[in-house]
């Protein structure tokens, strides 16, 4: 697609709001996933709502395709330019609008960098629980777009909960202020929720109000060893029956072997298959020891440790958080994928196989939010391989890994939405009837598919 000149003068834009050529394009032109290079006929960078509304009727005019980009930390293709589309990037509008103390809200631009939110939270002494390995880079906007999730969803949730309010343009021009805020708001359809996970096909969000909690209470992390996958439902049910559980994460040894390697980091416990991550508030650390105890006295687990200070909790948490990091060095192809807490057991077994049958010659790296049913699983390219071949034997799997996930009614996406990796395998998750009234609503909201098109679906 290529833009003319005259149409582009037209553009109520500054000079430093739109970039076409140079290296943005190709820094710009790529996320987290790096699977595809995007190539971006030029970006756009609002600074404003009224900004926005241009660009949208100024796209829908002359028919030009919008991508919509936040801190390209996603792992779904959802960002990308693939046909010389135009980016436009929420970077300048990452101002904070609002704080009402009384009420407990915060209303921010959408490129407002999500640790940004959490340390202004932590000043106010209050807490915005939304929080993952690339919380530093990735924007808020990005984050709704994507209903994003992370490590405390157990006992926090998922953002849609904290979402009161959005102001957000349509692909027909329209500007919409949905939710006004309030915590109870019974007007017939909840537009605002639609737009939340929607990755940028409907709307574009120029603001966001959000709800802030109160912080936990001296956050203490427990780590145990355990030698059986199947133990990890029952060591599960003792703690959520008795504690109000933060985060419960899942990683294996083999995962743990490269955050070692990487460097910085060692492991206070007795090498095990795998092992378990359980923040818990200080208030309840005796009784976790008892739960770890008994269990240790059946020889459910092997080994444990309970942080002492925030310094030791942070060091434990890196175990498992370095893990992306610590695999970034290799050609990864990824899956991000969920089940129910209760199917988790029989799950695993049977992912196991699947993966141990088909990929026999390569690396398998799978950790999670096991409290919420979420697992990555990463395949790594071996050096011998070329990468075009790895990913094609890799999506040869996709059918198979997904039938499993449909036999478990679970999603083929928990937290990193569709984008381009997984549209053409989203009827495992949804039905026929389920994806035309998606596409149905893309149609209202977006009549000329300027919106992101090929991301989810196809129309």
């Amino acid at each position: 697609m290529s833009i003319k000149l005259e149409h582009l003068e037209s553009l109520q834009l500054s000079q430093d709001q739109v970039v076409t050529s140079g290296s943005k394009l190709l820094e710009h032109g790529t996320d987290w996933l790096k699977i595809w290079a995007g190539q971006p006929s030029l970006i756009l960078f609002p600074k404003s709502t009224k900004d926005v509304l241009n660009i949208v009727n100024w796209a829908r005019s002359y028919k030009y395709p919008l991508i919509p980009e936040g801190g390209r930390t996603g792992l779904s293709g959802g960002t990308l330019a693939l046909k010389k589309e135009i980016l436009v990037s929420f970077d300048k509008m990452n101002q904070l609008i609002d704080f009402n103390p009384f009420e407990r809200t915060v209303t921010v631009e959408p490129g407002f960098i999500t640790q940004d939110l959490q340390e202004f939270a932590k000043e106010k002494s209050l807490y915005f629980p939304i929080s993952f390995a690339a919380q530093g880079s990735s924007q808020i906007g990005g984050n709704i777009a994507t209903n994003v999730g992370g490590v405390h969803v157990i006992k926090y949730g998922n953002i849609k909960r904290y979402v009161l309010g959005l102001e957000v343009v349509t692909g027909k021009g329209e500007l919409l202020k949905l939710g006004k805020g309030l915590v109870k708001n019974a007007v017939g359809y909840s537009l605002k929720d639609l737009i939340i996970g929607s990755e940028g096909t409907l709307a574009f969000i120029t603001q966001a109000t959000l709800f802030l909690v109160s912080p936990p209470e001296n956050k203490q992390v427990f780590l145990i060893a355990i030698e059986k996958s199947q133990d990890m439902l029952q060591i599960y049910k003792a703690f959520k029956n008795q504690i109000e559980i933060l985060a419960f994460e899942f990683f294996t040894d083999l995962a743990l072997k490269h955050v070692l390697k990487h460097g910085g980091l060692s492991s206070p416990l007795n090498r095990a298959p795998f092992y378990l991550l359980i923040e818990l508030e200080g208030k309840d650390s005796e009784k976790a020891l008892r739960i770890f105890e008994n269990f240790y006295e059946k020889n459910f687990v092997k080994d444990g440790i309970l942080s002492q200070n925030s310094k030791q909790a942070q060091d434990l948490w890196k175990l498992r958080e370095n893990i992306s990091e610590a695999i970034s060095c290799f050609k990864t192809y990824k899956n991000d994928v969920s089940v129910r807490m209760s199917k988790m057991t029989d799950f695993l077994q049977d992912l196991d196989k699947l993966l141990n049958h088909h990929y026999p010659d390569f690396e398998k790296i799978v950790f999670g939010h096991l409290g919420d049913g979420n697992l990555h699983i990463n395949i790594l390219k071996p050096e011998s391989w070329e990468k075009k071949n790895f990913t094609k034997e890799c999506e040869k799997v996709n059918n198979v890994l997904f039938e499993l996930i449909k036999k478990y009614e679970g999603s083929i996406s928990a937290e990193h939405g569709i984008g381009l990796l997984k549209k053409d395998y989203l009827f495992y998750s949804c039905s026929q009837e389920e994806i035309a009234i998606m596409k149905s609503l893309k149609k209202i909201f977006d009549p000329d598919q300027i919106l992101n098109p090929g991301k989810i679906f196809d129309l």
